[in-house]
C-alpha cells in the first residue's frame, strides 16, 4: 500500500521529497514552495495575519494571537480529512512558524474512520535535523533512504572543512533572524557558522532564537553581520534595512565600516531545518572565507550590502 502523506511545514516537505517520497505527498502547507515538483498539490493552511506586513507589524500580530491563546495558522480540517492521509508531518517547535502539533491532534481526534499517524519534528541542532530524516524514513519503512542522504551530507561537510585552513582567530559572526524587534539566530545556525569557519556570537547552538538589545549588538561589535529574517527573501529584507540603518551607532559598527554586512535568503536556506542546510553552510563559507571559496551561489542566495 502506498502511504499518503500530508506535510504542514516547508522543511518537512523538503525532507519527504529528498528522501524520495514526492509521489506520496497529497497535501502541503501554504508556505511549502520547494521543490518545484510540489506545485499544484492541495494547500491546507493559511495565516491568520497579513504576511505582507513589516517586521514590527508581523511581530505584533503574531504576539497578539498567541497571547489570546489563538493559533497563528488555520487548517482546512475538511480538506485534510478528505485527503485520507496515512501520515501527517508537522512540528512542535514554534507556534509562530507553522501549524502546531496540538492543532493537528485536535483535528485528527475527531476522525472516526481514518487511522492517521502524526509525526512531529522538533530539531534544534544539526544532529537533530538528521534524526528527523531518520524518523520520516522509518515511518515510510525505508530507513536506508535516510542513511544515504545523511552520508551525502556528511561528505559535503567534510569537503567544506578541507577547503580552508584558516590560521589565527576566527572572525566573529553575528546572525540576525528578525530585524524589528531584534532577534538573533540560534538553533542550528551557530553550528553552520562554525562549519563555515566563523565564530558565532550572542546566541547558543541548540537553543531557541532570542530577542536582544541594540546595546548588546554594539558592545559585541562583530567582524561580520549576516541578516537572515525568518520567512524573508533578500528583496523583502532590503525593504526592512531602514530599521537597522537608522539605529544610533550603526555606522560605527566594525562590520559596517569594513563592508562586512550581508543579507542571505533566510526563508529558503536558514530557517528551514532540512536537507538544504548544506547549502546554508556553503553560503556562509563563501561569505566568511571568501579567500578560500569561489562564489557559486547567486545573488538570490546572498548579497553584500553597502552601509
Amino acid at each position: 500500500m502506498v502511504k499518503r502523506i500530508v506535510s504542514l511545514l516547508p522543511s518537512c516537505t523538503e525532507i519527504i521529497c529528498k528522501l524520495g517520497y514526492r509521489k506520496n505527498l497529497v497535501g502541503i502547507s501554504h508556505e511549502c514552495d520547494y521543490p518545484n515538483s510540489i506545485s499544484g498539490l492541495p494547500i491546507l493552511t493559511k495565516a491568520r495575519f497579513s504576511p505582507a506586513g513589516s517586521s514590527i507589524e508581523i511581530n505584533h500580530s503574531v504576539t497578539e494571537l498567541l497571547q489570546k491563546g489563538l493559533s497563528v495558522y488555520d487548517v482546512d480540517a475538511n480538506l485534510l480529512k478528505s485527503l485520507y492521509p496515512d501520515i501527517i508531518v508537522t512540528q512542535a517547535q514554534c507556534e509562530a512558524c507553522a501549524v502546531s502539533l496540538e492543532q493537528v491532534e485536535e483535528i485528527v481526534s475527531n476522525w472516526t474512520l481514518n487511522q492517521t499517524e502524526i509525526i512531529s519534528l522538533e530539531p534544534n541542532t544539526l544532529n537533530e535535523v538528521w534524526l528527523s530524516f531518520d524518523l520520516v524514513a522509518k515511518t515510510m519503512e525505508a530507513p536506508n533512504s535516510s542513511y544515504i542522504l545523511k552520508s551525502e551530507i556528511n561528505e559535503k561537510f567534510k569537503l567544506l572543512k578541507k577547503k580552508f585552513k584558516r590560521t589565527g582567530e576566527k572572525p566573529t559572526v553575528l546572525c540576525i533572524e528578525w530585524i524589528e524587534p531584534l532577534m538573533l539566530a540560534a538553533n542550528w545556525v551557530p553550528e553552520l557558522v562554525d562549519l563555515a569557519g566563523g565564530r558565532n556570537v550572542m546566541s547558543v547552538s541548540g537553543t531557541d532564537s532570542n530577542f536582544c538589545s541594540w546595546d548588546g549588538i554594539k558592545q559585541t561589535n562583530a567582524d561580520i553581520i549576516i541578516i537572515m529574517p525568518c520567512g524573508f527573501g533578500i528583496k523583502r529584507t532590503l525593504k526592512e534595512m531602514h530599521y537597522l540603518k537608522s539605529r544610533i551607532g550603526w555606522q560605527e559598527l566594525k562590520a559596517v565600516k569594513e563592508n562586512q554586512v550581508y543579507i542571505v535568503d533566510g526563508n529558503q536556506y536558514f530557517n528551514r531545518p532540512g536537507p538544504r542546510l548544506v547549502d546554508s553552510a556553503e553560503i556562509l563559507a563563501e561569505i566568511i572565507n571568501s579567500d578560500y571559496f569561489e562564489r557559486l551561489y547567486s545573488e538570490n542566495a546572498w548579497i553584500n550590502i553597502a552601509s
